[in-house]
């Protein structure tokens, strides 16, 4: 008989906006409903829709056609009393909570964990959210909630999940070095359909593309400042939920000041499905980000063939010695400079051979069965 996981989550498929938490709770239920019985509770609808999904049941179980079960909640059914029914008819072996910040995903079931019917096992994955530079963006409100959750001694009753050594210092340094932590990196997209060969190169032209919502964690003025010292033909195509207004519009004001043979186009907000043809049609992916968990849209565009330009933020490293892009130091633009002009001269032989190391090394981190060993003993 299967053990059962019930996993919370703000937010879920068919929702996108909320970026990489998402792709991880759905690869997540991907991969590991062939070996548990999965139950995800999550909201109705997408990050900040005032109306629910089109074409779902709300507030009750539904079968989906994989083996996992899903409970889409309206607003007016996030009480503590019916997520402890949920809690109560499910008997969950494991709740996995994927959230740090979170009222009615992360706090309302750890204070329901005494009454659960039977011994539960508690599993935290903060996903990225105790990193310095997502802890800058509303700062005392988040050291108000990290505050309040040590004092509840909420730290105590979990099993931490961190998915890097840097999020794995971070949990120690805000619950304490004896707390419990299993280090196991997220899981990749259980399949990710395949783009043709290539895509043609000639020196001196480049498409490049960025997926990431329009955040200032995401670094895109950044990047804007680096190609308005670009003077070669380049094409930059910016995919991503317009989250913080007066950035867009700083961001959209250094775009009409870049020289002529820069074009940029910004397409908003696409679904998951819409964005890896998007991907194909560029050379590269590019994202400097001050920081990424994971890395979703990374690891895709890697497996579309596609080189990657991102800063030493997160897991991806050693990049070029896979000839499959670059990981890069925020501190000096230069090198991002030096990267694109790099990337400007591939001529086809040379951006194929780049290509090539991509998808190589995107098939490493799909075939990892290390990884997912390492979640069945999480879970067990």
């Amino acid at each position: 008989m299967k053990k059962k996981v019930l996993l919370f989550a703000d937010w879920y498929a068919p929702g996108y906006k909320a970026g990489g938490p998402i792709r991880s709770c759905v690869n997540f239920t991907q991969h590991m409903e062939r070996h548990y019985d999965v139950y995800v509770f999550t909201s109705d609808r997408d990050l900040g829709d005032h109306r629910p999904y089109e074409n779902i049941e709300t507030n009750r179980w539904v079968q989906t056609e994989g083996s996992a079960c899903l409970y889409y909640c309206s607003p007016d059914q996030l009480s503590l009393m019916n997520i402890r029914r949920q809690i109560r008819s499910i008997r969950p072996d494991f709740i996995y909570l994927n959230s740090m910040f979170s009222l009615h995903f992360t706090i309302y079931p750890l204070l329901l964990h005494r009454w659960s019917p039977k011994q539960v096992k508690l599993i935290l994955s903060p996903r990225g959210m105790l990193r310095e530079s997502a802890l800058s963006f509303k700062p005392a409100k988040k050291k108000l909630f990290l505050y309040t959750f040590r004092w509840l001694g909420l730290h105590h009753r979990v099993s931490f999940h961190a998915t890097d050594a840097t999020e794995q210092k971070d949990i120690q340094k805000y619950f304490g070095p004896s707390t419990e932590i299993s280090l196991i990196p997220n899981l990749p997209g259980a399949s990710v359909s395949h783009s043709p060969d290539s895509i043609g190169k000639q020196s001196g032209e480049l498409s490049m593309v960025f997926v990431g919502r329009i955040h200032p964690i995401k670094n895109l003025d950044y990047l804007l400042r680096i190609l308005a010292r670009i003077d070669s033909p380049v094409r930059l195509t910016i995919v991503g939920s317009l989250e913080d207004k007066p950035f867009w519009e700083k961001c959209r004001e250094m775009i009409s000041g870049l020289p002529p043979a820069l074009a940029v186009e910004y397409l908003g907000e696409l679904a998951h499905d819409e964005i890896l043809p998007v991907i194909c049609e560029h050379h590269i992916f590019v994202l400097p980000t001050k920081g990424e968990n994971f890395g979703h849209a990374i690891f895709e565009a890697l497996s579309q063939r596609r080189p990657v330009m991102i800063s030493d933020q997160t897991p991806w490293r050693n990049l070029r010695q896979a000839n499959a892009g670059w990981d890069l130091s925020l501190e000096d633009p230069g090198l991002f400079e030096k990267a694109i002009l790099e990337a400007i001269s591939w001529d086809q032989a040379e951006y194929d051979r780049w290509s090539e190391g991509a998808s190589k090394l995107a098939a490493i981190h799909r075939d990892n069965r290390e990884v997912l060993e390492k979640y069945n003993k999480l879970f067990s």
